[in-house]
């Protein structure tokens, strides 16, 4: 069992927390003004602006002045951030009711750094590129048709199976990228319900597909009862065909030749069918969400082929180093971080926007909710205290303009302030032209226009100057001071991707370390886990049934009740 840590510092009895608290205080006396702090320095938006390899940001539409940026790093650096953000990627165990390491940054660290860190007593470095070339290599074996499924026909689908962070990172990647799709096209099965799998696979020739079973333990319920009806509709659909008969010998063809791995259970792949030569590992030192970048993101590299691949690890490893290399001051993820904070703990707004302009990106926020979610979800701190304030933002969002037309009105005017992340891309992948307008221009002149509108809003006096009825007036006014920060980048390729996920984690990072959670367990999913094998029986046994609650026990008679 691991050994119970020291306890964090409790960031709300240091003098940091007690300043800003003093501070929040002023500004809601003196009253906030995004129009008049803007005119009150015209150096705001230098101050406030900064770039990484591929992404500007500008962080002037956010409610803080110099006087609370000074505090919040102040804050920052009084819950210890730098000292554990060093650790984390030296590899120690700040996963502490796990006792692992949290080394997720080692899955992107370049070839030249083998023999620089030594993880639970092996050379991480040299075991991530070891699993890296075993990848490339089979995915140019099936990219180039040498790879061949049990008819000899050449791979032309792929369906990745797995759940949480072992689906919503490949799955967001493969649509941010699709543009440049150059190997077989993919499709992701996640949810247990039949509909899923059902859906993934119509269409789709069985001789020319590829399975992709990913699971660390490979005992994922969910996974495996879907790897167990992909495997059923595989031979079912070649015997349909006459591709291949029913004998053991040629139904363990079909398997070892249209199913893969990525796994460390090498005993449960085999006894599957799948040659273990043919499974991809992991570590344990890597969270579930934390693992695109790894084996998990396979799918990827028959997608979009090596390079592309290389690519993406590259802007993961720039914005780690910018994260780790960059003083408080000028480094953007702590800044956005420790705002984030601001916002959560002491306006106490509870919800995050993250809002992208670009509609490759649409899995995006999706991706992120399990990110930040899982990992900052906690009402317990990392020696198993209770916190001592709130923690866990709330994501969401919907691509641009889709979301004006829905939910931005609440934004916009409505009781609940919601920060938001604003996203966008100066090149589009697909640059049209429609009766003389550049439709990417009309597109970003929303993204520009939302942020604008949102922080300086519209005053009655301006409504009333368009000749408003006066008692509509109060409706079309817009408060403003609703903040944002805009995210701008030159163009949504596998660089800047890796550099964005990679922002986000380092910001769930820092906010976790502020709380003093381990933003790398999830044990809150585990309870769930432990009843649904319990309750399942009772939907057709009487004796599991009577062992149920009342509520559980009426429910499930409503499902006997009415199955067909």
């Amino acid at each position: 069992m691991p050994t119970k840590p020291a306890a964090p510092i409790d960031i709300t009895a240091t003098d940091a927390w007690k300043a800003l608290s003093a501070h929040y205080a002023e500004l809601q006396e003196q009253g906030i003004s995004l129009k008049d702090w803007f005119a009150a320095d015209p150096d705001r938006v230098s101050k406030l602006t900064f770039s990484t390899a591929d992404l500007h940001f500008d962080l002037s539409k956010n409610l803080v002045t110099d006087k609370t940026v000074g505090l919040l790093l102040d804050l920052c650096r009084a819950a210890g951030v730098e000292e554990r953000r060093d650790a984390m990627f030296a590899g120690e165990h700040i996963n502490t009711t796990e006792d692992r390491a949290v080394f997720h940054t080692g899955l992107r660290r370049p070839a030249d750094e083998k023999g620089k860190f030594i993880v639970d007593g092996a050379d991480a470095v040299a075991d991530v590129h070891e699993v890296l070339d075993k990848m490339y290599a089979f995915a140019e074996r099936v990219r180039s048709g040498e790879w061949k499924g049990v008819t000899g026909k050449k791979i032309e689908n792929v369906v990745s199976i797995g759940i949480g962070g072992s689906d919503l990172g490949p799955v967001m990647i493969y649509e941010a990228l699709k543009a440049n799709l150059s190997g077989p096209a993919c499709r992701f099965v996640s949810n247990i319900d039949p509909n899923d799998i059902a859906e993934k696979v119509k269409g789709l020739d069985p001789e020319t597909t590829l399975m992709i079973v990913v699971s660390k333990t490979f005992t994922t319920l969910e996974t495996i009862t879907n790897a167990k009806m992909a495997r059923w509709w595989l031979l079912d659909s070649l015997r349909k065909a006459g591709a291949i008969d029913d004998s053991a010998d040629k139904e363990a063809e079909a398997i070892a030749k249209h199913f893969v791995a990525v796994s460390t259970n090498l005993e449960l792949v085999a006894d599957f069918g799948i040659d273990p030569v043919n499974a991809f590992g992991f570590w344990s030192w890597v969270g579930g969400r934390y693992s695109v970048d790894s084996a998990v993101g396979l799918a990827l590299i028959l997608a979009y082929g090596k390079e592309t691949f290389q690519e993406l690890l590259a802007g993961f490893h720039d914005m780690d180093v910018y994260f780790q290399d960059t003083p408080l001051e000028q480094n953007v993820i702590a800044l956005m971080a420790m705002i984030n904070i601001w916002y959560n703990n002491f306006f106490e707004y509870e919800t995050h926007a993250v809002l992208p302009y670009n509609q490759y990106l649409h899995r995006f926020a999706a991706y992120l909710q399990q990110l930040t979610m899982e990992s900052n979800g906690k009402s317990v701190r990392w020696d198993g205290s209770p916190v001592t304030c709130g923690t866990g933002e709330i994501f969401w969002g919907e691509p641009g303009t889709n979301g004006q037309h829905a939910f931005y009105q609440l934004i916009h005017q409505g009781t609940k302030p919601v920060p938001a992340d604003f996203i966008a891309f100066v090149n589009s992948a697909n640059p049209i032209t429609c009766e003389g307008q550049d439709v990417h221009e009309l597109f970003l002149g929303n993204f520009l226009a939302q942020t604008k509108a949102l922080a300086f809003g519209k005053t009655a006096d301006e409504v009333r100057a368009e000749g408003t009825p006066e008692w509509i007036v109060p409706a079309r006014c817009f408060t403003g001071n609703r903040p944002t920060t805009s995210i701008f980048g030159t163009e949504l390729n596998a660089h800047s991707l890796g550099e964005l996920i990679a922002l986000y984690e380092h910001i769930t990072f820092v906010e976790g370390v502020v709380w003093g959670i381990d933003s790398f367990d999830q044990w809150g999913v585990e309870l769930g886990k432990q009843l649904a094998k319990q309750i399942t029986p009772a939907l057709h046994d009487d004796e599991a049934l009577a062992a149920q609650d009342a509520s559980t026990k009426a429910l499930i008679e409503f499902y006997r009740a009415n199955r067909k």
